[in-house]
């Protein structure tokens, strides 16, 4: 299986979560230089909410 973690040179957002008695985790990297890592089901559902308002998709739309 491939390294989906996200890098400087690949930007992004995975989150896994191999079954449902293992909190789930995540990590983001932006193109703007920001990083995250969450632990836990509602740290990584507030990560997401955070990177997608504020960095990837947000990016493309102007926002900053």
């Amino acid at each position: 299986m491939a390294d989906l973690t996200p890098t400087p040179g690949r930007p992004g957002l995975h989150v896994t979560k191999p079954d449902p008695s293992t909190p789930a985790t995540a990590t983001a990297v932006c193109h703007c230089g920001a990083t995250a890592t969450a632990t836990g089901d509602n740290q990584v559902r507030a990560l997401v909410e955070g990177y997608t308002a504020n960095h990837g998709p947000a990016h493309s739309k102007g926002a900053k």
